[in-house]
Formats: C-alpha cells, sequence, structure tokens
C-alpha cells in the first residue's frame, strides 16, 4: 500500500511538473513544428549530425533573446512592439515592418502544417483502409478542414491558461515520441561530437538548409510574443528568476528534442544511404531498420509537433497586432476572432490546391530568418535604454550575448539571399 502510494505521489509530482511549465512551452510549441521536424529529417538522413552546431547556436542565442523580451517585459510593463513604438525614433515603422514579415512566414509556415499534418492522418488511414487511396485529395481537405476548424473553436472559447494546458499535452506527446523512436536506432557518438565543428554542407542547398535551420529554430516570433505570455501568465518584476530558469528550460528542451529528431533520422537513414526529403517518406525508410512500431512512434511524435503549432501559428497575428496598439490582448474582441479567421482561411490554401507542404514549409523557414536582425538589434537599444529599463542595467554578458546573436542572425540571412538566389534564380 505504501509503495502504491509512492508511485502515486511521484507520478503526481512529474504531472504537476509538466503542468507547471511556464510560457516557454509557447516557445516549444512555436518553434517545433513539422517545418522543424522536416528541417531535422533531411538533415540527419542527407548529412548525419553536420548541421549540430547550427542548432546549438540557434538555441543558445534563442535562450538570451527569450530571456531578455520576458525582462524587459516585467520590468516596465510593456510589450515588444508596444515598446518600439513609443521608445524608439523610427519605432511605428520598425514594428510595421516586423508585423508583416512575421505574419507572412508563420501563415506560409501555417499552410506547410496543416498540409503535413493532413497528409500524416491520411497515410495512418490508408494503412488501415486500404481502398481510400485514390481519394487522397479529397480526404486530405477534409481532415484539414477539420482541424483547423477545431483549432479555430477552440480559439474562441480559450484563455492563455487553456492554450498552455493544450500546448503542455502535445509537446510532452512530442518529445515522448522522439525520444521513444531514438531508442530504435541511435547515431554514432563521435558524428555527434563531430556535429558540434562548425561547417556547411557541400551541396546545391547547403547554405539554404542552413538558414533554414535557424529560422525554424531561432524564430523572431517566439521572442516578440512573450511579454505577452508572460504578461498572461499573471507574472511581475518579483518573477525575473523564474522568467530566467523558464527561458533557459525552452532552449534546453527544443535543442534536445531536435536534437533527437536528427540523430533519429542520421541512426535509421545515414548510414543506410537512404536519403529523406519529406516527413511521410519516412514511414517507408524507417520501418526496414526499426519496424512498425518505431514508424508508428515517430508519425505519431511528428503530428503532435504539427498540432502543437497550430496554436502559436493562428495566434501571432492577432498578438502582434495587440501588442503594437497597446500591449494588451483581448481574446474575446471581434478584431481577434476576425484576424484569427483569415489565418485560418490561408492555412487551407495549401491543402485546396494541392500544393507541396514541405517546399511551402521549409521555404517558410527561410524567410523567417529575414525580420530576425531587426528583432535584435531593435531590443538592444531597449534594454540598453536606463530610462526605459527603470535604472536596471543589463549586464555585459547578456549584452555580449545579445552583439553575438546580431552578427549570426545578419550572417544567417546573407546566407538565406544567397541560397534562395542559388536555387530559384
Amino acid at each position: 500500500m505504501t509503495e502504491l502510494k509512492e508511485k502515486k505521489s511521484f507520478l503526481n509530482k512529474i504531472i504537476a511538473l509538466v503542468l507547471g511549465f511556464g510560457p516557454g512551452i509557447f516557445a516549444i510549441g512555436y518553434t517545433i513544428g513539422t517545418g522543424s521536424v522536416t528541417s531535422m529529417i533531411v538533415a540527419g538522413s542527407q548529412f548525419n549530425m553536420q548541421l549540430l552546431w547550427v542548432l546549438l547556436l540557434s538555441c543558445f542565442f534563442s535562450g538570451i533573446l527569450m530571456f531578455v523580451y520576458g525582462n524587459y517585459a516585467l520590468i516596465t510593463g510593456d510589450t515588444a512592439l508596444y515598446g518600439f513604438k513609443k521608445n524608439l525614433k523610427y519605432g511605428k515603422s520598425l514594428a510595421i515592418l516586423i508585423i508583416i514579415g512575421i505574419t507572412f512566414g508563420q501563415w506560409n509556415s501555417l499552410m506547410g502544417i496543416l498540409g503535413i499534418s493532413s497528409n500524416i492522418i491520411y497515410e495512418i488511414l490508408v494503412i488501415n483502409f486500404a481502398g481510400l487511396e485514390h481519394l487522397k485529395y479529397e480526404i486530405v481537405l477534409i481532415i484539414a478542414i477539420v482541424i483547423i476548424v477545431v483549432f479555430y473553436l477552440l480559439l474562441l472559447v480559450g484563455k492563455y491558461t487553456f492554450f498552455e494546458k493544450i500546448l503542455v499535452i502535445f509537446v510532452t506527446l512530442m518529445g515522448l515520441s522522439f525520444f521513444l523512436s531514438l531508442c530504435f536506432v541511435q547515431p554514432l557518438t563521435k558524428d555527434v561530437i563531430m556535429g558540434i565543428m562548425p561547417s556547411v554542407p557541400d551541396v546545391p542547398d547547403g547554405k539554404m538548409l542552413v538558414a533554414a535551420f535557424v529560422g525554424t529554430t531561432m524564430a523572431a516570433a517566439t521572442f516578440l510574443s512573450r511579454p505577452l505570455f508572460v504578461k498572461g501568465k499573471g507574472w511581475t518584476i518579483k518573477n525575473l528568476d523564474q522568467q530566467k530558469k523558464d527561458s533557459i528550460t525552452a532552449a534546453i528542451l527544443i535543442f534536445v528534442i531536435s536534437g533527437t529528431i536528427m540523430a533519429v533520422a542520421a541512426g535509421a537513414l545515414f548510414y543506410e544511404g537512404k536519403v529523406v526529403t519529406q516527413v511521410l517518406d519516412m514511414a517507408n525508410t524507417l520501418e526496414p531498420v526499426a519496424g512498425k512500431w518505431a514508424v508508428t512512434i515517430f508519425f505519431f511524435g511528428a503530428l503532435s509537433a504539427g498540432l502543437s503549432s497550430i496554436f502559436p501559428c493562428l495566434l501571432i497575428a492577432p498578438l502582434l497586432v495587440a501588442d503594437y496598439q497597446s500591449g494588451e490582448l483581448d481574446t474575446s474582441s471581434k478584431q481577434f476572432r476576425v484576424i484569427t479567421f483569415i489565418a485560418c482561411l490561408v492555412a487551407l490554401i495549401g491543402p485546396a490546391f494541392g500544393g507541396n507542404p514541405i517546399e511551402i514549409q521549409i521555404l517558410s523557414q527561410v524567410f523567417n530568418v529575414f525580420i530576425l536582425p531587426l528583432v535584435v538589434l531593435g531590443i538592444i537599444f531597449m534594454v540598453n535604454n536606463k530610462k526605459i529599463m527603470k535604472n536596471y542595467k543589463t549586464s555585459i554578458w547578456v549584452n555580449i550575448g545579445l552583439y553575438a546573436a546580431l552578427f549570426f542572425s545578419c550572417v544567417v540571412s546573407y546566407t538565406g539571399v544567397i541560397g534562395i538566389l542559388t536555387k530559384y534564380f
């Protein structure tokens, strides 16, 4: 009886730990979606662990930016774009440019996410009902409509804490699925160590893949939305230490989960000489190596990744607009309902026209990096202004991290431009 109580107590602690996760859960939701899964699979299957260093740097800088944006919100009481508009000389133009750039990238990403998630569910249905194969377009479109309608209805009735709990469930399922997949296949230890050494794959799309990597793991939307989520959590200046821990935890989990996906693809496919260009390709290539259970678990993780990203992608535009207007988000307002409805319609464009969701997804990740330098530069100006920060001094180490992040984002944006020009022109 005592042993049963102890087991129950331990389980309750685990559940409490998961449910106690803060605004960082939204960072994971924004960051690890089907776009991230696709990028990691492509990288792992084609280049082994060679791009692990890009992932490590992106997550390191993401942690710094989440911490700084969160601190700015708790100390000043303002959110990011509202602060830009109020305090910077060209802040209004900068804020509008950021809203347009991030919304474009996230809505494009949403098309890919919905398309891939619908295709994954379709593939699962076909395994059990072979007669559905000739109805792929119709079934995928119906699944996409059902998913987006359900999520839209959830948005209309939900508040911050509700969104947070939904994301906790999806992210937990996603993480567990990919870790279980890693138990079936592992890359060589020396390849993991070599992957930390900076190098770019010597292939035509190598530069664009690096940019897509950063676009999916160092997303500007993650940092800009953090002040609103921090405020939505009810945190104040008394929660500075908690906010710091939450930022670090989120960055570590993003690295671990993303790295695990890359390792699964490398361990199962790279050593076999099999190249994967789509998430759905994993069904045919992973099964001979790891068996049907591994495929099922992996697909469950990929689906959870997609569904965990739909909420944040639908929320981003109303979040940014509300941030720009007053720093407050009203989920019951007409503005919120209209903008999220438009986002839902945009999401259906990919499935409706039968576009390749993988191409849409990777290209949207590349576009995400173009706005990143502005987002980093804006917060550098803000947190180093004593008047804005109420005499709170940003440490020299945080500033070094911010300027390193700015340099890194500029290099990656340039790399993305070169990659797109090389591929399409």
